[in-house]
């Protein structure tokens, strides 16, 4: 069997005749609208409609003729400009399937009928847009979720808003076009012009070779950016680098010219760019592949006071470093210079990484940023980080869900705003609830659950766990008895949490008024500082 010729079809205006009422036919409807067509669906007016169909028919969007499909509709249903004969049909159902095809054919109509690939002349691609870029996979009837599998998997692999870096090429391939036929026109005018007077080059012959000579070079630059630019870099193509190409473009004169490269106009000042980085509880090995890719490209990391050494060790010496002054009373002015200074290095073309401890969105002031920075005309990528809220309790044996023990997580923060105390939650049973930042104020916490009618019982086991997945990791188990006294004797080690439920037990149980548990048990056989070390070394090498 020969394969299909693929073509892209302009649809404006077009009437899409679609037999059915089903969640097919309201599908087809859909993809019509989208290209400018206009569906028709036929389908008799007891028929059961979709409800997405029925929404567009009642917005006038879709046109429902009410009765059974008749022969007649072919030719009497379509656009006065093509004799009233339709554009293409959608056979949504079964029964007349095989007729309608067969007249179709015989009017040289495109017909599509489901679920019966000997009866279509053509068949619905799955299919991306994205602006001006289409991409289009068929299966030629064999499976149409195979298709969608495939389309996923190559438009995965392309960057993002690529549409965009499509239509900018188009304008410079439009405005190299004007320019090669605006020389054309000045030559033939200035030949026209015989009576101002001869200059030298007067008696020279323009022969149509010259003319496609400069359309070959046109070819040729375009084809050299689209072939050898890498797509991402493509993707990122804007007004300026247009500009340069056109410049670069216009003063070269000779068709060997070996057009634009993407590295030197990349030397050109860049816009700057901010990434929002979780750079996870602390061990540097849980740094996601994202974050430590975005530490070694940066150019200043504006970093959280608890961000840990092991990770700040990570940065390339080459990359500036602030780490933010925050203590109490100051968090809000220490919050606005790290905000100042990450501005300053986007407006000088820097990448800029806002470094966070745990996840930006888990009590990061992570949305606040990407709003600040956005409102300057940056839009942020953010990364996730591994939230200390979840995998600190693992590091201590703790886990958070467990049947018949605990079936909810809360994760509350331990200080609100300016320092306020938040409203605690009640007690629930099953509930594990994880508390943030609120060692500071252990005993107020405590008090507000046992004593404000919270209702939590004074013997609800409880973890303290400090610097989680760090060598010098601590956790103090205990009960809401006894936790506040066993800080105040051991001594606080920040940053830390509070783990508090019956979850606490399902692993280690208790017994005593509290038990201390020092180091960080489990990633020694990762053998987690040596693949640090190699990874340094291979990249001093670099």
């Amino acid at each position: 069997m020969a394969p299909a010729l693929l073509t892209a079809l302009d649809a404006t205006h077009h009437v899409h005749l679609i037999i059915g009422s089903n969640p097919l036919a309201a599908a087809r409807c859909t993809r019509s609208l989208e290209v400018g067509a206009e569906p028709k669906v036929v389908a008799p007016s007891d028929a059961d409609v979709h409800y997405g169909l029925m929404k567009r028919i009642e917005d006038g969007e879709v046109e429902w003729i009410k009765r059974a499909f008749r022969d007649e509709d072919l030719r009497e249903l379509g656009r006065d400009q093509v004799d009233r004969v339709v554009d293409a049909v959608f056979v949504t159902t079964g029964g007349k399937s095989t007729h309608i095809s067969t007249l179709c054919r015989r009017l040289r109509i495109p017909v599509n009928v489901v679920d019966a690939p000997n009866l279509c002349t053509f068949t619905i691609l799955s299919t991306y847009s994205d602006g001006p870029l289409q991409i289009g996979i068929t299966t030629s009837g064999k499976g149409c979720k195979l298709a969608a599998r495939i389309r996923r998997e190559i438009v995965s692999n392309l960057p993002s808003n690529f549409g965009a870096a499509v239509e900018r090429l188009g304008t410079v391939r439009r405005r190299i076009w004007e320019e090669d036929n605006a020389a054309e026109l000045s030559a033939d005018l200035e030949a026209e012009e015989d009576e101002t007077g001869q200059n030298s080059a007067f008696n020279r012959l323009v022969t149509p070779e010259d003319r496609n000579a400069a359309r070959t070079r046109r070819m040729r630059w375009l084809s050299q950016i689209c072939e050898y630019w890498p797509l991402r870099r493509l993707a990122v193509i804007n007004d300026d680098d247009v500009d340069a190409i056109l410049r670069s473009y216009s003063t070269s004169s000779t068709a060997t010219s070996s057009g634009p490269s993407h590295t030197n106009l990349d030397q050109r000042r860049q816009r700057g760019r901010i990434v929002l980085a979780g750079s996870g509880p602390g061990n540097p090995d849980l740094l996601t592949t994202a974050t430590h890719k975005a530490i070694l490209s940066a150019d200043l990391i504006l970093a959280d006071k608890l961000v840990p050494a092991p990770v700040l060790e990570l940065i390339p010496r080459r990359t500036t470093v602030y780490i933010a002054r925050k203590f109490p009373g100051n968090a809000d002015r220490a919050q606005e210079e790290l905000l100042e200074m990450g501005l300053e290095g986007l407006r000088a073309g820097q990448n800029v990484v806002r470094l966070k401890q745990g996840d930006p969105y888990i009590y990061g002031r992570g949305a606040e940023e990407y709003d600040f920075f956005r409102d300057h005309g940056y839009i942020p990528v953010v990364l996730p980080g591994i939230t200390s809220a979840l995998s600190a309790p693992l590091f201590a044996a703790i886990p958070p869900t467990h049947r018949s023990v605990a079936d909810q997580v809360l994760i509350c923060t331990g200080t609100g705003r300016k320092g306020a105390a938040p409203d605690s939650p009640e007690y629930v049973s099953t509930r594990t609830v994880i508390f943030l930042m609120a060692l500071h104020r252990l005993s107020a916490l405590v008090d507000s659950l046992v004593t404000e009618g919270k209702a939590w019982p004074k013997e609800t086991p409880c973890a303290v766990i400090e610097r989680a997945s760090c060598p010098d990791q601590r956790v103090v188990r205990s009960t809401l008895e006894y936790v506040c006294s066993a800080i105040e004797e051991e001594g606080s080690r920040p940053p830390g949490l509070l783990v508090v439920g019956k979850s606490c037990e399902v692993l280690c149980k208790g017994g005593q008024k509290w038990n201390v548990e020092e180091g960080l048990k489990g990633f020694e056989n990762l053998e987690v500082e040596r693949d640090l070390r190699m990874l340094r070394e291979v990249e001093a090498a670099h």
